[in-house]
């Protein structure tokens, strides 16, 4: 294609446009750091794929990064000598949004400016805040290793199309001029400029070039100098010593590398010498990304090896259910031409991982049983990040069995403790508040608060004031089959098995249950079998104080939240029947003991209303109305 073609843009830019071009950053100066961590990122996967091909160079290994301005014609231009475009890169990279989750962020899009923006890094679409301060973005670049004459010339307006035409460039990479919108001449200023470069870009490890400027006494102003000048530090931030670097640098590394406008929550930076030499710098951000529950979304750990960079979310160097660490490691040992495949095999990365994995364990737990002066602070971050990153933590119970015990004691709860929905229990909280002769940590599961803070299981707790936790994240039924006890109490469901409150009990009430048994021996037996089809067994409980019954399962079974959840899920369950336990003391059950032409009904009903207090479903719900029914009925006349 020799001629100049206008093309129109994916529906989503279109949109997205609209957005930017409306001042949807309330922070105009971000368009500089997106277009020269664009410009980084081009440099990184040259030196990737030189690794294998060094004639992509082409004479000029220097990578590095250029922004001037001309304040005649208003433009900014930041030029890089990286990987650069093809035509149909051009088109497909600036023309359409090639990101997963693209329909998601507009879903997510509140109309509240300042919330909007900082979701737009996070869906790669950095490129287009150039249209904040411009009204027309020109793109030049050559694609290494490609003719000179092989160039491609993008532009658009930012309006519904956008224009490429083949042009001749004699040097590889990509040149993007911003031709400014009226209003934005402060931009055109090279202390502007290079104090925005200071202030968001000085982590960029390539140096970021800008023409010097001095004071003219004859023309009593400042000129441009021929000579170059590097801005930033240009030095990999990691690899300085941590008091060289403020606050401020490692959270604005943090935004290049995560695209995340929000502060993260801690970092750790460390140079780890031993078996393995490697250095990480790795963050918790303060919150979840759209796509936390994708499990098959690679990581957010970049890998560089010798300070060169290797491959993005490389999945190796951190487990699965730390997915939401976001940060670089830097290996000495590892070969630059490492792969997916070698990373899978190599002992190096499998102590990186491990030591990695130690490492945010170790930043999590300073920030839960922080102590002294800043202790307030840090522990309202960890409930911020527990708020966020909770139930994905918890995959790691199954996950991690070398770490299971420090992520247990990281892992937060509702509780009968507390009359909130807030996840704020750790075991150890209840542990200290357990009653004398307490030897079990009892919790519930349920599908929401609600359905497990009113379970009539918890009646008998209450009266005693014993403290039950309150489980009802999805996760909680898996993890609880890989989590059995905690420093060496067991974990008692109290919806499962016969109820053991071991020394709660009193060996009176042990006596006068035992002599209620046996009174209620003949109705028990009457029960299991008019419920045969429904109920695996009957029995006297004495777990209830203000209800008439309830369901529990085998001490075996799958709970029957469980089954309620793989029946939602479309999973098969194992067909189990629940045991029907009955409050001897509940004037209902007392007065069933009596009941002879309606028994059956009335043990049925008993039975639903069971179902119904456990959150439930009745497989057959209009029987149960048309018992009810003709209870009430025979209960006026």
């Amino acid at each position: 294609m020799s001629e100049k073609q206008t093309l129109g843009f994916q529906a989503e830019v279109s949109q997205l446009l609209q957005l930017m071009i409306h001042s949807l950053y309330s922070n105009k100066e971000i368009f500089l750091r997106e277009l020269i961590s664009n410009a980084s990122d081009a440099s990184d996967k040259l030196r990737f794929e030189a690794i294998n091909d060094a004639s992509l160079f082409e004479n000029d290994s220097e990578l590095k990064i250029k922004v001037s301005f001309d304040k005649a014609a208003r433009t900014i231009t930041i030029a890089d000598n990286g990987i650069g475009m093809s035509r149909d890169d051009a088109i497909n990279h600036l023309g359409t949004i090639a990101k997963s989750g693209t329909k998601e962020f507009f879903a997510k899009l509140s109309g509240d400016q300042q919330k909007d923006a900082a979701m737009i890094g996070q869906f790669g679409v950095g490129f287009y805040s150039g249209f904040i301060v411009a009204d027309k973005m020109t793109v030049e670049s050559r694609r290494a290793g490609t003719a000179a004459s092989e160039g491609v010339r993008w532009e658009s307006a930012g309006a519904g199309d956008f224009s490429v035409e083949p042009i001749t460039k004699e040097d590889r990479g990509t040149a993007i001029t911003l031709h400014l919108r009226e209003g934005e001449d402060d931009f055109l200023s090279s202390w502007k400029l290079k104090s925005i470069i200071r202030t968001y870009s000085d982590h960029i490890s390539l140096p970021i070039l800008m023409q010097k400027e001095e004071w003219d006494d004859e023309k009593k102003e400042q000129v441009l100098k021929d000579e170059l000048e590097t801005v930033n530090q240009a030095s990999a931030l990691w690899a300085r010593s941590k008091s060289e670097i403020t606050p401020e640098q490692y959270t604005e590394f943090y935004k290049h590398i995560s695209h995340d406008y929000t502060a993260p929550l801690t970092h750790t930076h460390n140079r780890v010498e031993g078996r393995s030499e490697y250095t990480q710098l790795l963050y918790i951000p303060s919150r979840a990304p759209f796509d936390m529950w994708d499990r098959n979304k690679r990581g957010g750990i970049k890998l560089y090896v010798k300070r060169v960079f290797i491959m993005d979310d490389a999945e190796q160097l951190m487990p699965v259910y730390l997915r939401f660490v976001k940060g670089i490691i830097d290996s000495n040992d590892l070969p630059l031409n490492v792969s997916r495949e070698i990373l899978q095999e190599s002992r190096d990365i499998k102590a990186i991982r491990e030591g990695s994995t130690k490492r945010v364990l170790g930043m999590l737990e300073d920030l839960a049983n922080a102590e002294g002066d800043e202790a307030e602070s840090k522990k309202e971050k960890f409930a911020s990040f527990w708020k966020e990153f909770g139930q994905v933590l918890k995959e790691g119970i199954g996950e991690d069995a070398a770490n299971k015990d420090r992520i247990a004691a990281l892992l937060r709860f509702a509780s009968t403790h507390n009359d909130s929905d807030a996840q704020n229990v750790s075991f150890a909280d209840y542990l200290a508040r357990a009653k004398e002769g307490q030897d079990k940590i009892y919790y519930v599961t349920a599908d929401t608060y609600a359905a497990a803070k009113n379970s009539p299981h918890l009646e008998i707790f209450r009266k005693k004031g014993v403290e039950v936790l309150l489980l009802t994240d999805r996760v909680d039924e898996w993890m609880l089959s890989f989590l059995t006890a905690f420093e060496g109490k067991d974990l008692v469901s109290v919806a499962k098995g016969d109820l053991d409150l071991g020394k709660l009990e009193d060996e009176a009430e042990k006596k006068q249950h035992e002599e209620t048994e046996t009174q209620f021996k003949d109705l028990v037996e009457k029960m299991k079998t008019a419920l045969a089809d429904k109920a695996k067994d009957v029995r006297i409980t004495f777990r209830l104080t203000d209800s008439p019954a309830c369901l529990v399962a085998d001490e075996n079974e799958l709970s029957g939240n469980l089954v309620r959840m793989l029946k939602a899920a479309g999973q098969a369950a194992p067909e189990s029947k629940p045991i029907l336990e009955v409050n001897p003391d509940h004037p209902l059950v007392q007065r069933l003991k009596y009941e002879e032409a309606k028994f059956n009904d009335w043990s049925h009903i008993l039975f639903d209303q069971a179902a119904l207090a456990e959150g439930g479903t009745l497989e057959d719900p209009s029987a149960f109305v048309k018992r009810l029914n003709e209870m009430l009925l025979n209960v006026s006349r």
